[in-house]
């Protein structure tokens, strides 16, 4: 057992996870999806309902398409699952199917750009936000984002340009990125984006504790909440290792991991925070909802439309 893991550092925590930092120094996703989606990874597609509900309320407030900051974005999983009418499994067999393909990146960025182009697009503007020069550089290249952010922004300012990349951003996302990130890059960001300040909707792994970056919003002008008695799977864990070394950080924090993170699983919770009007105008509780299984492919099944008529569709 780890002694005084409470107290640890999160570079000391961050370093209880499998290491991964290889596959994103690839040109494409190849690699990307072979390791992690041969791990189960699957928050994004997860947390693809949860988003598009908040995405809805936040275009029904402004009356537009909406501004998207992902932070951690990758190679763009994020902004490829919001937008077009596709899930992770789909991306995951595409990418694997090429593994061992001598297609240059090159050509598999051409390829990706008409794949997304062929498919209708929910109108959202994506902005990614990353460690990794490579994917926000695919990303951007196959038109998932329009502009990226790359650096480690614990550590280092934002670029001079982030002020009129990010003015106007009304939400920003985050699927795994928070433990690696804290309330220094959020703060900065946050600076950056001015008023009004954008919602932010983060999926936190239950071994990094939230309260810090809590505190920080809060300070900006930002209600928390979080969404009680419901988590989302990540990943399967690596090694016995990681196992061990994660049941032990959730023993020292106070966390249960009975029947979640002891079944093999990488559990995250949910956050938003947003401005307090925002949220005595619509609860959390009325505006995401969580369904199981709605959004795999059915057969052709009978619905129910608005005017109280039934149809048979696909």
């Amino acid at each position: 057992m780890l002694q005084g893991s409470q107290s640890l550092s999160l570079k000391e925590v961050n370093r209880i996870k499998a290491n991964f930092d290889q596959i994103y120094t690839q040109p494409d996703p190849r690699e990307y999806y072979r390791v992690l989606y041969g791990l189960d990874y699957i928050i994004p597609e997860m947390s693809k309902p949860v988003f598009r509900k908040i995405i809805a309320a936040l275009e029904s407030i402004h009356k537009r398409p909406i501004r998207v900051l992902d932070l951690g974005c990758s190679y763009g999983n994020n902004a490829a699952l919001l937008q077009y009418p596709i899930d992770i499994d789909r991306l995951a067999q595409r990418y694997m199917s090429l593994l061992n393909s001598d297609i240059p990146s090159s050509e598999l960025i051409m390829l990706d750009r008409s794949y997304y182009r062929s498919w209708p697009r929910h109108e959202i503007e994506f902005i990614g936000c990353d460690l990794s020069k490579p994917a926000v550089d695919y990303a951007r290249a196959v038109g998932l984002i329009k502009h990226g952010l790359v650096g480690n922004f614990e550590v280092q300012t934002l670029p001079g340009t982030a002020e009129e990349i990010l003015r106007g951003v009304d939400l920003i996302i985050s699927t795994g990125s928070i433990g690696y990130v804290t309330e220094r890059t959020i703060g900065r960001l946050l600076a950056a984006i001015g008023k009004p300040a954008p919602w932010i909707a983060s999926f936190v792994l239950r071994m990094f504790p939230y309260d810090r970056i809590e505190e920080s919003l809060s300070a900006a002008g930002l209600v928390t909440e979080k969404m009680q008695g419901i988590t989302f799977v990540q990943r399967r864990f690596q090694s016995e290792m990681e196992c061990l070394q994660v049941l032990d950080r959730l023993e020292a924090l106070g966390i249960d991991p009975e029947g979640k993170e002891s079944n093999g699983l990488f559990h995250a919770e949910f956050f938003l925070s947003r401005p307090e009007e925002h949220v005595a105008e619509y609860p959390l509780s009325d505006l995401v909802s969580v369904v199981q299984g709605a959004s795999r492919s059915f057969g052709r099944r009978f619905r129910c439309n608005r005017d109280g008529r039934v149809s048979l569709v696909r």
